[in-house]
């Protein structure tokens, strides 16, 4: 099984959450990107993939700021476990992740298959 996939450019970790007093809450850009993975894996039928999962990651950032490959990937793999993509993201057990030029916008293309 396997799913392929490109989705808008996740929020950076450091845009994801939010603190309200002593709680922390997911952020209204991080709940925005939830809401569009969710649409989008829900447009194509996507069923939650079981096992082990290997996912490879490709990101086109927006602009060519600076930007660091590890904090897309929390919003994204939280995303994807929500819109149903697999039940639980600790089923990943191995990832690549690879920037690109930038591209208007910005997207990221997601592949995930069982291991």
């Amino acid at each position: 099984m396997m799913l392929e996939v490109e989705l808008p450019y996740p929020p950076s970790i450091n845009h994801y959450w939010r603190r309200v007093g002593a709680r922390t809450l997911i952020s209204r850009e991080g709940r925005r990107f939830r809401r569009e993975v969710i649409a989008i894996l829900a447009a194509m039928g996507v069923q939650p993939m079981t096992g082990p999962l290997f996912v490879r990651v490709d990101v086109y950032p927006p602009d060519r700021r600076r930007r660091d490959l590890d904090n897309v990937q929390k919003s994204l793999f939280d995303a994807l476990e929500h819109g149903g993509a697999y039940g639980d993201d600790s089923q990943i057990v191995k990832i690549a992740i690879e920037k690109h030029e930038p591209t208007d916008g910005g997207r990221t293309n997601v592949l995930i298959r069982q291991v």
